[in-house]
């Protein structure tokens, strides 16, 4: 078993730059369905863990700016600015903090976090 393995497995090598990035998600989308425990699904898993590890290392994901995360939460959760006044105070101050005109305090990302559970961490 092991010799069939390493026969399948000796092409592949780390991705170091997008061109074998491109062409590791080609193959990945070509062995999508393969079934479990054969040496094709050991090859996607395999062709998976490089990608990831490129993606992780190159093109890593940040995290959202706190205003869009709250606008990413106000509309997936169908919220209106109204439903932010207890948490930020009047219309006013919701406007002013929505178009980035005054900052977010630690007091407003307490309340946001506590009464619609966007995540502190997201908001500092």
């Amino acid at each position: 078993m092991l010799q069939l393995f390493e026969v399948n497995m000796c092409d592949l090598q780390p991705i170091r730059d997008r061109e074998t990035h491109r062409a590791a998600l080609t193959e990945i989308e070509r062995l999508f369905d393969v079934p479990a425990g054969t040496p094709e699904f050991d090859r996607l898993e395999i062709l998976v863990t490089l990608v990831e590890a490129y993606e992780r290392k190159y093109e890593p994901i940040l995290p959202p700016e706190p205003i869009e995360a709250i606008l990413y939460y106000m509309e997936s959760r169908g919220l209106t600015r109204q439903d932010l006044e207890p948490a930020i105070g009047s219309r006013a101050r919701v406007a002013e903090i929505l178009n980035r005109k005054l900052p977010l305090t630690l007091e407003m990302i307490r309340r946001l976090h506590e009464q619609l559970g966007i995540p502190a961490q997201t908001l500092i």
